[in-house]
Order: structure tokens, then C-alpha cells, then sequence
């Protein structure tokens, strides 16, 4: 019955590109816990205050019928003030927000344009939309307006979207933001932002890199609440007009059991520490200066300006033999392959938290130093 499942499997295997379920071991070099809150004693007394003041744990359904809890509006009105936007919506996750906005926000007749390494959910979402997509090459400016200029050469009368990722997950580099936004007013475009690796990390407050631009009429962003916030769940902030349109026309979120209300209470308390703990931003900061320095002085390698560190190797099998090494040295740090990443650009992901710190740096980029030079000869 299920053959072409196993054949499939067999192929992936083959190709070094079979994914599997590992335990939890090592050194924290690969998570999205940048603040080191998910398991924070800030974030734990959060949830048990939450549960003393009879917070539920589930919703019990969506939004629309009982799912709808004071705690997931108590969150979406002090993230809109938190993130200067008009209004705020709470998703179950990242990929189901961004699902949502790009199936029901572009309408026909309107015109996508991506980044070329923009996420998988992007692209999922705007498979399910009704809009023409173009793709824009990976952080070139020029290349945004192009689509958008040839689009209305071509008898295009729509609204363009310019969609982006603020801090790409891969390669740790950051979008032109102030083009793509003046890009945007020209056009009379709509930006989207997705703010999944800046939120709580980079611009005042952790507000993420497009701090400056929200609250304008033309900007959205989605804020993922699962890698430096601790917890779960995605906020999509914008114009209340927007917000609105998700709540009526997004399957997504209708169809959808509401996120828990306790989780809810959990982000509103990740986002004061945000708001008043700056001293985690520079511990962060700081071990991102040290871990660049000596990946270049120890490795030659040029590094990103960023918590994410890729080391770019080539070869699937190169990656993954490089990760299990690095692995068994006590390092949990993990390989990227295609197609999460393009053919030829096999990497390891180093992620930067709070989990470690310098001198736990200093022994796994003298490691990678070590298993670098193993693997070459």
C-alpha cells in the first residue's frame, strides 16, 4: 500500500536527505532561544500565575465560537502598543500566520513579489492565494522594483506586496529595509515583514528591524513568538483593516482551534521583559562579537553580523558528517540541506543564545577548527 512512500524515503535516504526525530542532547548551539527564556524562571512564574488567576490551558475552540479568551486580547492589545502597529492577531505559529496572510490578503489581480530565500510557509501561502508571484533576487533592491515595474508594463493594475524576511534564518544577513519601503511608496506597495528572527533580539525594545516602519498604512509584520520570546505562536501586526479581513476571510484562522490562553499570557509576559530588559540584547550582542572574532581568527571564516552564523561547507555529506562530529564532541549543532537551502550551500547552523557562553563559545569554535581540517584531509 505504501510502496511509493518507502521508495520515496529510500530515495531521500540515498541522497543523505532522510530527516529523523533525534533526542534532545549536547550543547545548545542550535536553537531559536536567543533570550535563553524558554525555559526562564521569568516565563515559568509567568504560567503559574497565569494558572492561579484560573487561566485556561486550552481554548476549547476557535476564535470565532468559545476559543475566544480575554487573555488573546489582553495579548493582541499590548503587542499592537508593544510593536506601534494599529492591531494585533495571535496565530497558533509562525508558518500558519504566514499561511494565512499571504492565502487571503493579496487578491487577484494583485502581484506577490518575494525574496528568493523567503520561507517555505510564504511560499505555501501564496500557492493557496489568488495573486500573481514573482521572484526578486535575495536582498537586491533593484531587483523589487523591476518585477513591480515589468508587472505594470504588462497590464498589471493591482496592488503589488513585497514580501521579506527582516533577518534570514539561513544565512544570518538582513534585508535592505529603507529601500524596500521606499521601493513600496512608489509603488503604492504593501511591505510585509517577517520579524521570526529579529522579534526580541535586534531594534529598540526587540521590536525587530522594521521597528521604524510599523504603524504605517502600507506595513505588516509577523512576529514569531517561539525563538527569542520563549514560548509559541505568531502575531501578525498592521492596520486594523487587515487584522479584520484575516478574522473574516483567512482559513487559517477560522478553521483553526484557538492558541491556548495560557500561552497567550506567557507572550505578554516575554514582551515586558523585552520591554524593560535590555541587558539580554547586549549579553547577546556581546558573545555574537566574541564568537565572530575567533571564527575568523580560528576558522578563517567570515562570519554574519548576527546570532546566526552559518558555516557553509557545500556537499550534503560534507554537512552532515561535519554536524556528527560536532555532535559527538558534545556540540548540538545541526547540518542544513537542500532543499531548505540552495543546491551546493550545505552548512552548519550555528545559532547564538543565551544558553551558552563565552568560554563555552571558545571550545566549540576550537572544536570546529579541529573537525574542519579533519574533514579536508
Amino acid at each position: 500500500m505504501y510502496k511509493n512512500h518507502e521508495r520515496a524515503l529510500e530515495a531521500l535516504a540515498r541522497r543523505g536527505r532522510r530527516r529523523s526525530l533525534t533526542a534532545l542532547s549536547g550543547i545548545d548551539f542550535s536553537s531559536n532561544d536567543y533570550l535563553g527564556l524558554a525555559g526562564s524562571r521569568e516565563l515559568k512564574e509567568a504560567a503559574r500565575s497565569a494558572i492561579q488567576r484560573d487561566v485556561s490551558i486550552g481554548s476549547g475552540g476557535s476564535r470565532l465560537l468559545r476559543g475566544n479568551h480575554r487573555e488573546h486580547e489582553a495579548l493582541e492589545s499590548e503587542a499592537a502598543a508593544f510593536f506601534g502597529a494599529e492591531s494585533a492577531l495571535f496565530f497558533g505559529g509562525g508558518f500558519i500566520a504566514n499561511l494565512a496572510i499571504f492565502s487571503t490578503l493579496p487578491q487577484r489581480g494583485d502581484l506577490v513579489v518575494h525574496d528568493a530565500l523567503i520561507h517555505a510557509s510564504v511560499h505555501d501561502g501564496m500557492r493557496m492565494g489568488k495573486a500573481e508571484r514573482a521572484e526578486a533576487k535575495h536582498n537586491d533592491a533593484q531587483s523589487f522594483e523591476d518585477a513591480i515595474t515589468d508587472w505594470r508594463a504588462s497590464g498589471g493594475t493591482g496592488t503589488p506586496w513585497i514580501a521579506v524576511e527582516t533577518l534570514y534564518s539561513m544565512d544570518g544577513d538582513c534585508a535592505p529595509l529603507d529601500d524596500l519601503a521606499a521601493i513600496a511608496r512608489r509603488h503604492d506597495a504593501v511591505l510585509v515583514l517577517d520579524e521570526a528572527h529579529a522579534t526580541g533580539v535586534l531594534g529598540p525594545m526587540g521590536r525587530g528591524l522594521g521597528a521604524h516602519l510599523e504603524g504605517h498604512a502600507n506595513v505588516i509584520a509577523l512576529h514569531t513568538c517561539g525563538k527569542a520570546l520563549g514560548a509559541m505562536g505568531a502575531l501578525v501586526t498592521g492596520p486594523r483593516v487587515l487584522c479584520d479581513f484575516l478574522i473574516n476571510r483567512s482559513r487559517p484562522f477560522i478553521y483553526a482551534t484557538a492558541p491556548s490562553p495560557l500561552v497567550a499570557a506567557i507572550v505578554r509576559a516575554a514582551l515586558l521583559i523585552c520591554r524593560f530588559d535590555n541587558a539580554r540584547r547586549e549579553k547577546l550582542a556581546a558573545l555574537v562579537a566574541i564568537t565572530r572574532a575567533q571564527l575568523a581568527e580560528t576558522c578563517g571564516l567570515t562570519s554574519s553580523a548576527t546570532h546566526i552564523q552559518p558555516v557553509i561547507v557545500g556537499s550534503d555529506d560534507r554537512a552532515t558528517r561535519l554536524a556528527a562530529a560536532m555532535q559527538a564532541r558534545g556540540f548540538d549543532i545541526r547540518a542544513v540541506r537542500p532543499p531548505t537551502v540552495p543546491e551546493g550551500t550545505a552548512r552548519l547552523r550555528l545559532s547564538l543564545t543565551l544558553n551558552v557562553d563565552e568560554v563555552l563559545v571558545s571550545s566549540m569554535v576550537a572544536a570546529l577548527a579541529e573537525e574542519l581540517k579533519r574533514l579536508d584531509t
